[in-house]
């Protein structure tokens, strides 16, 4: 049994059709679907299950091996029986705006300044990111709020595509971060890119264009160690 992974080819599908594969407790393993089950600092997605007469709001999304289990609240619907689903779509479009902006960030201060990814985390509208920085001012941090709003004005086309394992281990380009955090069973990797500023090996859901975003603003920034420096962003509600 597998879950289909619908959000990996089109961030953009908000409703599905899927049949009940298996039931755990009160969570509902599907054949596809189309909510992110969190992962690479992206939270889950909620949003409801119905077969016509009842609906589940699903509280709690979690992948296990091939499969996509969704926690809904009250009894779940059993195993075989046909469900629609729908995502809470402002959230969700929330979480893409804020994912591409903290790609936005990283290629920019990838390119300008060489500065790997130690960590990062997002909620919708906001999210941060811990770059190796020795020192960063505000000087500075003006200065990357100023070029990554150029590249949201840019409006970069963003891709989703996929390579064999091999091809992506022969590029390091795809990881950004300080420490290689792909699975080794992974065989096939799904690529993000912002064409002409970012690449990267990423599982999490993005808008297609960078103006989409809106204007970025980074409101904070701090010292997370000696070489170890986080900047906060938020977003616009549209």
């Amino acid at each position: 049994m597998e879950t289909v992974l619908l959000y990996a080819t089109d961030a953009y599908q908000r409703t599905f059709e899927a049949m009940v594969l298996a039931v755990e407790g009160r969570a509902v393993a599907l054949d596809a679907t189309a909510f992110y089950p969190g992962g690479g600092g992206q939270p889950h997605d909620t949003g409801w299950l119905t077969d016509g007469a009842r609906t589940w709001p699903v509280i709690a999304v979690r992948r296990q091996g091939p499969l996509v289990w969704h926690e809904v609240k009250g009894e779940p619907p059993a195993a075989g029986q046909r469900v629609r689903g729908e995502i809470d779509w402002e959230r969700r479009y929330a979480l893409m705006r804020t994912h591409t902006a903290l790609h936005i960030l990283c290629g920019v201060v990838w390119r300008d300044y060489g500065a790997k990814v130690t960590g990062g985390n997002m909620e919708p509208l906001r999210g941060r990111m811990d770059f190796e920085f020795e020192t960063l001012r505000g000087e500075l941090v003006r200065e990357i709020e100023e070029k990554i709003n150029a590249e949201v004005e840019a409006a970069r086309p963003v891709r989703v595509y996929f390579l064999p394992r091999e091809e992506a281990d022969r590029n390091p380009d795809l990881i950004r971060t300080k420490v290689n955090l792909l699975p080794p069973d992974i065989r096939t990797v799904r690529v993000v890119e912002i064409e002409g500023l970012d690449l990267q090996a990423d599982g999490g859901t993005h808008v297609a264009n960078t103006r989409e975003v809106g204007r970025i603003r980074i409101v904070d920034y701090k010292s997370k160690g000696r070489i170890n420096k986080r900047i906060e962003i938020e977003l616009p509600r549209d």
